[in-house]
């Protein structure tokens, strides 16, 4: 009897250790390879207007050896995107520009903006993977600072994008007028919602929107609340992977923010005082160099076509 239940226990543990060593292989050597674009549709334009597609990218943490994300994301100017939204933590090690021209590149011309994760400034550095499960990630102020003027450089004069790091801006977007606003990484404490109200007052002086969108890194509550009274119609944000490692059937884990856990990843509705806008969340299209897996979240990069409304 002792020695079936010892063959049961090590049948048991066997099993065990093949399901892990096989999720292991499929995150790190397969599915942080399978790049997926999300498409979805919202009505939020006036009525009449033409419809407007959306490119969202977050999160390449770019690498520049890393050519398959590379070629995968140059590949989506095929898509003729109307506007570009670029939620952040672009480079993923100090080379990392060289990678993002070759992604970006192709998207040359196409009105767009953006705002900075902390990606942008700071490379990664080495850490236990198995504490991005504790909670929001801690910030180490030793890290290595990235030229953040050479890829802000690259983005602004090259691509032609609209920096949104605590500032607002007016962008002529297929025939219509949409004012953009956004902060800087939250994550990091960077955000200033002070400091949007008066100069949007000001935008809005000089005419009325189509549309007015919302970009931030990091999708904290507090942004999202502040976005949403300020008069946000859409909402976008990156920063959670997705929870990059989720469970099937459950979800993630962990977002390393305060946004709830069923929102880490894709299109849902933000509610605040008397208003609830459409969000959408990135589960973006990297990881840290020093975090290679991604189980249950494939890499993604959003299509987003708005209409007018119902």
């Amino acid at each position: 009897m002792a020695a079936s239940t010892a063959r049961t226990a090590l049948t048991a543990l066997g099993a065990v250790g093949a399901v892990a060593a096989g999720s292991a292989i499929w995150g790190i050597g397969i599915e942080r390879y399978l790049f997926t674009l999300r498409r979805h549709t919202l009505r939020v334009l006036p009525e009449d207007a033409a419809p407007v597609k959306v490119l969202h990218l977050s999160d390449a943490h770019m690498a520049p050896w890393q050519r398959r994300k590379q070629e995968w994301i140059a590949a989506l100017a095929a898509l003729e995107p109307d506007l570009v939204v670029n939620t952040g933590d672009n480079l993923g090690h100090e080379q990392g520009l060289r990678g993002l021209r070759r992604a970006f590149d192709p998207l040359r011309g196409i009105p767009g903006v953006f705002v900075h994760g902390s990606n942008d400034h700071a490379a990664p550095s080495p850490r236990n993977p198995l504490k991005y499960f504790t909670g929001p990630s801690k910030i180490k102020v030793t890290a290595e600072p990235l030229d953040t003027q050479a890829l802000d450089g690259y983005l602004t004069e090259d691509l032609g994008w609209t920096p949104l790091n605590n500032a607002v801006a007016a962008l002529q977007v297929a025939g219509l007028r949409i004012d953009a606003f956004g902060v800087s990484d939250a994550h990091r404490h960077w955000d200033r919602l002070d400091a949007l109200p008066d100069p949007l007052d000001e935008l809005r002086d000089t005419g009325e929107a189509d549309l007015t969108i919302g970009v931030t890194h990091a999708p904290y509550r507090r942004v999202l609340d502040g976005f949403t009274s300020l008069g946000a119609d859409v909402i976008f944000g990156g920063h959670t992977h997705g929870g990059q490692v989720r469970v099937p059937g459950f979800g993630a884990l962990v977002a390393n923010c305060d946004i709830p856990l069923r929102q880490a990843r894709g299109l849902s509705e933000w509610s605040h005082g008397l208003r609830t806008v459409p969000l959408n969340v990135s589960a973006g299209l990297g990881h840290s160099i020093y975090a290679p897996v991604r189980f249950a979240c494939r890499p993604e990069a959003s299509l987003i076509t708005l209409l007018p409304e119902a």
